[in-house]
């Protein structure tokens, strides 16, 4: 049985599957055939933290596949009450037949999928969020920038940081990461990465200079710089990424037919400027609205290879 906790522990090949199989569930739907691949089953969608597009595609997404999904806060469980999460996943996982998990620690993640009886999905950590950049990927692809991409992440170096670099390290493509001082990726992610990419082919850029990574690029990504639970830390925060807000001048850097991306929510005037966000608005709502397509095809796989 196979989990969907960081796409470290998934092949090129896998990942690719995944996202040929989200393309495929995807231009069906849009023409109103929606196949149930997952019929009568349920998903069971724990929400440590609170969300928009993760709720609403994972439920969508289950409905569409068929099936159904039980929105569990963990305000609602006894875990709120200090339950061990091994019991919690012994208990649910006779239950559904799926998990989604949106949570703080990977660990909490990990411990519920080792005493789970069925496939544990991450629908965001703060280490990884490794649905996303399946959305992010079936995004660049439908643009035209899977082929020899070069991306830049400009901001903190979080989940959506390591995301890419599991992402990048295992396709081969060449990723730059630009972050301030102090800001950094995690050195163990980082060292992961850089293993993997020497197989694939990967060209790892780590620095803190933002035009830099930006230069040349055909794929342009950040994210806020204010995460869920860091709210007493964004004066601190709004000063020390002076200079890394993604603007139409630092935009220009990038090739000419660059596409930028963003996980939303966003906030105009941090991380990007009302103009750029607002003049590539059509690859962001197209990005955010591939979290349904590419969960589908992740479940869809995951129901694969149960047996395994």
């Amino acid at each position: 049985m196979r989990h969907f906790l960081t796409l470290k522990d998934f092949s090129k090949e896998e990942i690719l599957e995944i996202i040929d199989l989200a393309e495929k569930i995807k231009k069906k739907a849009k023409k109103g055939d929606f196949k149930h691949y997952l019929k009568d089953q349920t998903l069971g969608m724990i929400f440590e933290k609170s969300s928009t597009r993760t709720r609403v595609s994972f439920e969508v997404g289950i409905h569409q596949l068929g099936g159904k999904g039980l929105f569990l806060s963990s305000n609602d469980l006894q875990l709120g009450r200090g339950e061990p999460m091994k019991d919690t996943a012994r208990v649910i996982s006779r239950m559904v037949d799926m998990v989604m998990i949106r949570t703080y620690a990977q660990n909490t993640l990990e411990e519920f999928a080792e005493y789970s009886r069925v496939p544990v999905i991450n629908g965001l950590s703060d280490s990884y969020h490794p649905v996303q950049l399946m959305a992010d990927y079936l995004t660049m692809r439908e643009y035209g920038k899977d082929k020899n991409p070069i991306v830049a992440y400009v901001g903190d170096g979080n989940n959506m940081a390591h995301s890419w670099l599991m992402l990048a390290s295992k396709l081969g493509f060449e990723l730059r990461i630009a972050t301030p001082k102090g800001y950094e990726v995690d050195s163990t992610i980082l060292e992961e990465a850089l293993t993997f990419a020497s197989s694939s082919g990967a060209v790892i850029k780590i620095g803190n200079d933002p035009k830099e990574a930006i230069k040349g690029a055909n794929v342009v990504t950040t994210d806020t710089w204010v995460s869920m639970g860091q709210e007493g830390d964004k004066e601190k925060k709004v000063k020390d990424f002076k200079g890394y807000m993604v603007n139409v001048k630092m935009m220009s850097l990038a090739q000419k037919d660059a596409i930028f991306l963003h996980c939303l929510p966003a906030y105009r005037g941090y991380e990007v400027s009302e103009e750029v966000f607002e003049s590539h608005a059509d690859e962001i709502f197209d990005e955010a609205e591939n979290r349904l397509h590419a969960q589908k095809g992740v479940m869809v796989w995951l129901d694969r290879n149960k047996e395994e």
